[in-house]
């Protein structure tokens, strides 16, 4: 199980609002040129993070971010509509994912194809209800077919999950170079 103490707990969400805040959207990721973290973050969160008031309280930074963005940061609209509700429930797959994930969580190459398969599934099902939602039910296009929603999922699908895999790779790696330091610490300093 992956569940790290308290501490490290700690820095791990503060991580993840920091990864988030520079790099959702058009905040500040035209300037660094990262790619978007926030399918990610909810996914590791999920992993990484035990108390239950993360979720909302990563909710509330995305929503927070958008909506600065749009107010002050001449940001578009045009994702805002009846169907931005439906993000809760997508980002929501996405922790699952990870709260998965993190019941079979081991620091051995062994445990990859189970990570890969635990985002793999996250991001698909977080891409079907976002680009769904948005496509049937906000209204911007006039009559959605299945076909026409199939295309776009083949359009925007391998660019999310190209940006999630990035940045639980990046993660990836420095849990294992946290893991390693670990087991390589003498015994008295191990935290």
């Amino acid at each position: 199980m992956l569940a790290p103490a308290r501490r490290p707990q700690q820095a791990i969400a503060v991580s993840l609002v920091l990864l988030m805040i520079a790099s959702r959207g058009h905040h500040l990721a035209s300037l660094a040129h990262l790619p978007g973290a926030s399918w990610a973050v909810f996914f590791l969160a999920g992993a990484y993070l035990r108390p239950r008031w993360a979720f909302p309280a990563l909710l509330g930074l995305a929503f927070s971010l958008d909506y600065v963005a749009i107010a002050w940061q001449g940001v578009s609209d045009v994702c805002v509509s009846a169907a931005y509700a439906a993000l809760i429930p997508a980002y929501a797959a996405l922790w699952v994912a990870g709260r998965v994930y993190a019941t079979r969580h081991s620091d051995t190459l062994r445990a990859l194809p189970w990570l890969a398969l635990c985002a793999l599934g996250g991001v698909v099902i977080c891409e079907l209800i976002s680009s769904g939602s948005f496509y049937f039910f906000s209204g911007r296009f006039a009559a959605p077919t299945l076909t026409v929603f199939a295309e776009r999922m083949a359009t925007y699908l391998p660019g999310d999950l190209s940006n999630t895999a990035f940045w639980i790779v990046m993660a990836t790696g420095v849990h294992a170079c946290f893991a390693m330091l670990a087991h390589t610490a003498p015994r008295g300093q191990r935290t």
